[in-house]
């Protein structure tokens, strides 16, 4: 489950396009934030993707992706050309193939790693379908979890929309702001589709004679859409964008994906996920709903600034710059996994995250206002950096998100838990932490 959205002008505040994207994954499913730089590789080189293998193209583009630990496709991530891709599970009613295929995250990171540009990617994705088809179990420890994908694709000039239903797919240029969450969002208005699209729709007759084709009407899965949640979040973004238009900015970007619809908002207080800044809470219907990381990319025509988590539950994250040159990355510490590591950055952010959790609307007041001061003087930092100070104000960022970590963690460790929350959602998060062998206080 995710939410991504896009603004361009007139939205943004500086004509510019900014996008973002919460990945909501698994509890324990640790996200790796990663640098691959270009690479030339030999005629006849293979390629294995998460579940299948394919011909490697002669050249691939350097990305910058953000990945769960044990696939081998990306959630969302970007590349040299200034191309950013963010995807969402939807379900639709043609067959789920779960032996076999490429993940959506797949075709994430073969987009990026193979396309300059959105409308490029649009193009490499659906040859992609129809020369391997989607599929495959898409859930770290739900090995039944399985669905199709839409996409937003964006580059300093344009940003587009591309949804899937199995091989098929529809795609919509973006005119001004558009957001997707886990439910079909093209109607009647596309620019490019699979040339089966509609055929198919009369053969099974999911498309009444004498009515007008509409993608998500005809393709979507009522029930998985219903219950996912996807209808509120989607609201509440296009709500969001709608309120800053002419005004959109990163810290406009980020309080989208921190959002949580209330003030007073109680991770336990909620059946359905249906909040944008998702806090795991049952295995029945927020399970894989945790945000494990967030991105928000500012797209100039000559400078793309991506600003990253690399952690999960933005609430309780300082969103950090990054450019892609010079070293781009910090150290992280070593390669998470489904086990707690005191080393790794992602980690080491969850004791804070799930420390706030024994008391959310008591303890997450302990860190937003410095949160927030720190970020000024980031986006601040960023906005007159040159190119040799970049990596510099990267690798600072980090060092500071490091030790702001610990010292958070002290500080909600010492605040008293006054406002517990209930003994199904305490019980979820006892069982994932003794899981993960994390112990919480």
């Amino acid at each position: 489950m995710c939410d991504t959205f896009v603004a361009l002008p007139p939205f943004t505040a500086d004509g510019s396009i900014i996008f973002g994207k919460n990945s909501d994954r698994e509890p324990n499913e640790a996200q790796v934030l990663e640098y691959h730089p270009a690479r030339t590789y030999p005629p006849a080189a293979r390629l294995q993707c998460t579940y299948l293998e394919i011909p490697q193209v002669r050249e691939t583009l350097a990305v910058l992706l953000a990945r769960p630990f044990w696939m081998w496709g990306a959630e969302m991530g970007a590349n040299e050309k200034g191309l950013v891709i963010g995807n969402e599970a939807v379900w639709t009613k043609m067959p789920l193939n779960r032996s076999g295929g490429l993940t959506g995250m797949d075709l994430l990171r073969l987009a990026l790693e193979r396309s300059a540009g959105a409308e490029a990617a649009v193009e490499t994705i659906a040859g992609l379908l129809s020369d391997y088809g989607p599929g495959g179990i898409c859930g770290y420890e739900d090995k039944r979890f399985a669905y199709h994908n839409s996409f937003i694709l964006a580059d300093p000039k344009e940003a587009w929309v591309l949804e899937t239903a199995g091989p098929l797919w529809a795609a919509l240029r973006v005119r001004d702001a558009y957001a997707v969450s886990n439910g079909l969002s093209i109607g009647e208005e596309f620019d490019r589709g699979h040339p089966a699209l509609i055929d198919l729709a009369r053969r099974t007759k999911w498309l009444k004679k004498g009515e007008t084709f509409n993608f998500s009407k005809v393709y979507a899965d009522w029930f998985y859409t219903t219950f996912s949640g996807s209808t509120r979040r989607l609201r509440r973004s296009i709500q969001i964008l709608e309120a800053d238009k002419g005004n959109f900015d990163p810290p406009v970007a980020f309080n989208l994906l921190r959002d949580h619809g209330q003030a007073d908002y109680r991770p336990d207080s909620h059946f359905f996920l249906d909040r944008l800044c998702a806090h795991a809470a049952n295995r029945l219907t927020r399970n894989a709903a945790q945000t494990t990381g967030s991105l928000v990319a500012h797209l100039k025509p000559d400078l793309q600034t991506y600003w990253v988590t690399a952690s999960s539950a933005p609430c309780l994250s300082v969103f950090k710059p990054i450019w892609l040159e010079g070293p781009v990355l910090p150290d992280l510490g070593p390669p998470p996994d489904g086990n707690f590591n005191p080393q790794n950055f992602w980690w080491r952010h969850e004791v804070l995250h799930r420390s706030v959790l024994r008391d959310f609307p008591t303890r997450g007041r302990v860190l937003a206002k410095e949160r927030d001061a720190v970020e000024i003087v980031l986006l601040k930092l960023a906005e007159e950096s040159e190119p040799a100070g970049r990596w510099p104000l990267t690798r600072a960022a980090f060092h500071q998100a490091w030790e702001l970590t610990d010292a958070w963690t002290r500080r909600v460790r010492e605040t008293p838990v006054q406002n517990r929350p209930g003994l199904t959602f305490r019980r979820y998060w006892q069982r994932q932490n003794k899981k993960a062998g994390l112990q919480v206080d």
